[in-house]
């Protein structure tokens, strides 16, 4: 069933009943788990993908994104039932939904790949269609897709619908964030377009929509979400750096100042890392975003920091052994992409160090592809220095008396969830960020 200009309720109808044909165009850590709810919604699905073996994989009913809890049952559940299969190129459909990445290159938005999607989009087009942006937009692009998506000779707001309908999830809860953790943001081109929309996402998301007065109110939702996040992180970090200069406790300071209502300060840590937070700023950013811009260098200044704490304890990094613990960005998730350890190890080989780095979540070879001497933490024999850059839960019971004999004397607790004292009785040096 077209959609545009069609209720809510016909398209919630149409949807429950596998009425609605739906295309996903990228099938990464966000867009599997679209296609996936959308189709156990009961919509018919192609998950479009450049990746033949993404494809492949797909249409054999896996999953080939990690660690997500739920996904993979959903996806073998709806491949079998015959409502979700992947595409290379582009496939027809009721809606579409572009999911690619949206990059950033040399500080500025890189759509190349909304761009080809849209141009995939457009060689299917009909009179009736919708399509949709959930990948982060940068505020006004999406509409700048409409000439692109003319050029079959249907025309925006006559024939088709064109909307903003941002995710809102993070790697490792994907499904419950899409299904029941927030409402979903809706911007339309028109009044047809958000109606039918409301209906669409109703069935899918039970916490509802929020209609937006535009596409592009829509947008900065999302890029402000971001926003917002990277910036209160990028306080907590420099208040830890005060704390480090007036020789008190970022923990005890923290903890206190947030026993009043108004105030959240939020933990200190190593950087920001991922594929939303570390980007979204420079989709506004320009000469009079000045709070936004610092934020993003006191983030990215964190990993140098620790260094500097850690050479600050060894005297010289220059022969030494340092143990990285971490690569991915965050715990429990295998995504590398702007991880805070890429400029920790490259500063500390820099500094004449050997970098180690264990990660539970990555496989030795795929660590060495990417540049780096991988190893298990329980096989290393000698080292000087460690560094905590992800708090994966494998690393809760390090056994750093252990550790001590084989040569360690210095730890920096790049997440500040170390037991500093007891580091420190074993004779082990110990510094976080504003710690004592």
């Amino acid at each position: 069933m077209k959609p545009y200009g069609r209720s809510g309720r016909e398209v919630a109808n149409a949807l429950r009943s596998g009425k609605l044909t739906v295309s996903v165009y990228g099938l990464g850590r966000m867009g599997l788990p679209i296609a996936a709810v959308v189709a156990d919604a009961g919509g018919i699905v192609t998950g479009v993908d450049i990746n033949e073996k993404v494809v492949k994989r797909v249409n054999c009913g896996g999953c080939h994104i990690p660690n997500e809890p739920g996904l993979a049952g959903i996806v073998a559940r709806n491949h079998a039932a015959g409502r979700l299969n992947a595409a290379v190129g582009e496939a027809e459909s009721d809606i579409s939904i572009i999911m690619v990445p949206t990059e950033v290159c040399g500080r500025k938005p890189d759509l190349k790949a909304v761009r080809w999607a849209s141009e995939k989009i457009g060689e299917v087009l009909e009179r009736g269609d919708i399509v949709i942006t959930e990948c982060t937009m940068p505020p006004g692009q999406t509409e700048s897709l409409i000439g692109v998506l003319e050029e079959c000779g249907l025309r925006c707001g006559r024939d088709f619908g064109l909307a903003h309908c941002p995710e809102r999830v993070m790697s490792g809860t994907a499904i419950r964030d899409l299904t029941e953790a927030y409402p979903k943001i809706i911007g339309g081109n028109d009044a047809k377009t958000i109606e039918a929309l409301k209906g669409f996402y109703s069935v899918i998301n039970s916490k509802g929509v929020i209609a937006m007065s535009s596409v592009r109110a829509a947008e900065c939702v999302k890029v402000f979400e971001g926003i917002y996040r990277d910036t209160n992180i990028a306080l907590a970090n420099e208040l830890s750096l005060v704390c480090e200069k007036q020789g008190v406790d970022a923990l005890e300071v923290f903890r206190a100042a947030n026993s009043q209502p108004y105030c959240r300060i939020l933990q200190a840590g190593i950087g920001v890392g991922g594929h939303c937070l570390p980007y979204y700023p420079y989709f506004v950013m320009d000469a009079d975003t000045r709070l936004i811009r610092a934020a993003r260098q006191v983030n990215d200044s964190m990993p140098l920091h620790a260094v500097e704490l850690l050479k600050g304890m060894l005297r010289t990094l220059r022969r030494k052994t340092v143990v990285v613990l971490g690569l991915s960005y965050r715990p429990g998730v295998g995504e590398i992409r702007h991880t805070p350890t890429k400029p920790l190890v490259d500063r500390l080989v820099k500094e004449g160090a050997r970098v180690l780095v264990d990660d539970p979540v990555f496989s030795h070879e795929v660590m060495r592809n990417d540049g780096y001497e991988p190893v298990d933490i329980e096989d290393v024999r000698h080292l000087d220095g460690l560094v905590l850059a992800t708090y994966h839960k494998e690393y809760h019971s390090l056994d750093f008396r252990k550790l001590k004999k084989r040569g360690l004397t210095a730890v920096v607790d790049g997440r500040n969830v170390l037991d500093g004292a007891m580091l420190r009785k074993l004779g082990i040096e110990y510094r976080g960020f504003g710690r004592k």
